[in-house]
């Protein structure tokens, strides 16, 4: 294996730390000594999963000797993988994918450590490729390990027959973990039974791969650099709300594609999407994280709102820092306007009862709105005034006791508007 093939990727970590995901194999050891080599500065991480008995201890005895003999700083974690398997209900090598990437992101946190590095090679390359694609995926599927911004793998573009010859070449030692040699998991039988064999028949196959890498990573890029334009175009996001031009997005081709990548990100698949096009507005899809609505022109994607609706008592001799909003108090000798701003409201102080609260709307809420003859259900006003569903949920109300003063920014209760008469009026008028 030639080193300057990744010479480049180190030389761009040196002045960084980085933890080196080491299991004592001989790609992280090969990784490592590399490392030292190139004066890299850097942890080592180990995982001890207990799945081999004495056979895992004596691969971490091993990589935490390695560590002392070169005075690198050495962390170690056991892992309870059977205990974890029974609750979360999934594979051993799931399993053990979710244990050690929570931990490393846990201690490079704890460390301030930004980059972790790992010894994935072109041989596990190829076999996540097919992996993927026999389970059903999409380019990026295909496109292996990826890197990210905290995650890389310096021999990615190498094989494994480099790796091991390299190790021969200077005499490194490594663990040769026994499970590697069986077929038990689905991994080491395409390893065994298809990638071994390919190379047998066809020697530079591997060398090929690469060249199909490469050429997929270009078109994965040119096809995010084109939804990205179209998301430019199709989405505006006002820093709580996402809208969604729905006259645009339907005009997309292929459309079940278009809609996997730009809603993927926030949970939602794409059939279910299509089948929002096409409902009635009001119209709501969940994920873990993200609400989408179905509004008339518009979808509208929103953070899943879990606060609750408690009262916020507001002091009008006060200054009120906890409110959601500004709000000014002023009283005077106002004369009654023809019509007042949204943002105001005109009040008779004398017939505002403490407590003094605001609060969203609940179902059943009503008031009697100004310019009108009795009262109002909250939701035939929303429905009138044509409120989408977050508008619904962002609106404020003023209650005076149980009583609505205020559609804040909207529509006073007629109730408590001052008028000429009034002797004790009381002007409040939002100010952001």
């Amino acid at each position: 294996m030639s080193i300057s093939k990744i010479d480049l990727i180190l030389d761009d970590l040196k002045g960084n730390h980085v933890l080196l995901a080491h299991s004592g194999g001989v790609d992280s050891c090969v990784l490592a000594e590399i490392f030292i080599n190139k004066k890299i500065n850097f942890s080592v991480a180990h995982c001890n999963f207990k799945l081999r008995d004495k056979e895992s201890d004596e691969d971490l005895k091993f990589v935490k000797n390695w560590c002392i003999e070169n005075n690198t700083p050495f962390y170690f974690k056991v892992f309870d993988v059977k205990g974890y398997i029974i609750v979360n209900k999934k594979s051993i090598q799931e399993a053990a994918r979710d244990l050690r990437y929570e931990w490393f992101n846990s201690l490079m946190v704890d460390l301030e450590i930004d980059i972790l590095a790992t010894a994935h090679h072109l041989n596990d390359q190829l076999e996540t490729f097919l992996i993927n694609s026999i389970r059903g995926t999409g380019i990026s599927g295909l496109l292996g390990i990826k890197e990210t911004n905290k995650i890389i793998r310096p021999l990615n573009t190498i094989s494994k027959k480099d790796i091991l010859n390299y190790a021969r070449k200077h005499k490194i030692e490594w663990r040769e973990d026994s499970s590697n040699a069986k077929n038990d998991y689905f991994r080491n039988k395409i390893r065994h039974q298809v990638v071994s064999p390919l190379e047998q028949i066809k020697p530079e196959a591997l060398e090929n791969f690469k060249t199909t890498l490469k050429n997929l990573s270009q078109a994965e890029r040119f096809i995010f650099n084109q939804l990205d334009g179209l998301k430019n175009k199709i989405f505006r996001d006002d820093g709580e709300t996402i809208y969604v031009d729905i006259e645009h997005l339907i005009k997309q081709k292929p459309i079940s594609f278009c809609l996997h990548h730009l809603f993927s990100p926030f949970g939602f698949e794409a059939k279910e999407v299509e089948k929002l096009l096409n409902a009635n507005s009001g119209k709501v899809l969940l994920s873990n994280s993200f609400r989408l609505i179905r509004d008339r022109k518009q979808l509208l994607i929103s953070h899943i709102n879990k606060e609750n609706n408690s009262p916020i008592i507001i002091d009008l001799e006060g200054k009120n820092n906890k409110l959601p909003f500004g709000l000014e108090f002023k009283a005077g000798k106002q004369t009654q306007k023809k019509k007042w701003k949204s943002y105001e409201a005109f009040l008779d102080k004398d017939l505002l009862k403490n407590p003094l609260y605001i609060r969203k709307y609940s179902k059943g809420d009503y008031f009697y709105p100004s310019g009108m003859k009795g009262k109002k259900l909250l939701s035939k006003f929303f429905k009138d005034e044509k409120y989408s569903l977050l508008e619904k949920e962002k609106q404020w109300l003023l209650f005076s006791r149980n009583k609505i003063v205020w559609v804040v920014g909207r529509r006073c209760d007629e109730r408590f508007i001052a008028n000429e008469q009034t002797k004790n009026k009381l002007l409040l008028r939002l100010t952001k």
